[in-house]
């Protein structure tokens, strides 16, 4: 059985995947490397790191397959 999507339905590649996956896990991954390499920081610290993190994050992924997970007609 071949799945067909439905009009309006957007496309989720593989690739999108992995990248939201990677993206989710930096906010948490890189505070933390930053407290191993470098020193602690304080509990705002790492809220504000994972938040900018993530937001740019959000944004690279906006613009980097928009165009890639745009609906079908």
């Amino acid at each position: 059985m071949k799945f067909t999507r439905k009009p309006g339905e957007p496309i989720y590649l593989r690739k999108h995947m992995l990248a939201l996956v990677l993206a989710v896990l930096a906010t948490i991954v890189l505070p933390r490397l930053y407290e191993v390499l470098v020193g602690p920081l304080s509990f705002m610290g790492r809220f504000l790191s994972g938040m900018g993190i993530a937001v740019a994050a959000g944004i690279g992924l906006y613009f980097l397959f928009r165009s890639s997970a745009e609906n079908q007609p």
